[in-house]
């Protein structure tokens, strides 16, 4: 008899598989600033999943910001957050990146 095991799911929130541009600035291994364009290849409430360019040793910090357009101003003050904290859980080689999977230190509402 063969049992199936069921794995429990540690993500909180569902994962978006979409393309979303991001700037991300942070600290390399020897301690130099760096800002890299590139995009998520996922996001979910929790956190995302970046193609990058330099390897980032988990447990790195990192700043997202997502690039717009001017805004029109508003009558109320707006609530979109376009800066967001995150840290490098796991990174993976790829074939010209490396795959960053971070945790934003604040889930998205």
């Amino acid at each position: 008899m063969v049992r199936s095991r069921r794995i429990k799911e540690r993500r909180v929130s569902q994962r978006v598989p979409i393309a979303v541009p991001v700037f991300a600035r942070g600290f390399d291994e020897q301690g130099k600033e760096f800002l890299e364009f590139t995009a998520t290849l996922n996001i979910s409430a929790g956190g995302a999943l970046v193609a990058m360019r330099r390897y980032l040793a988990p447990s790195s910090s990192l700043t997202l910001e997502i690039p717009s357009a001017p805004m029109p101003k508003l009558s109320e003050p707006s609530q979109i957050s376009r800066i967001f904290q995150a840290r490098v859980v796991r990174v993976s080689p790829s074939n010209s990146s490396f795959l960053c999977a971070l945790s934003f230190d604040e889930p998205l509402n």
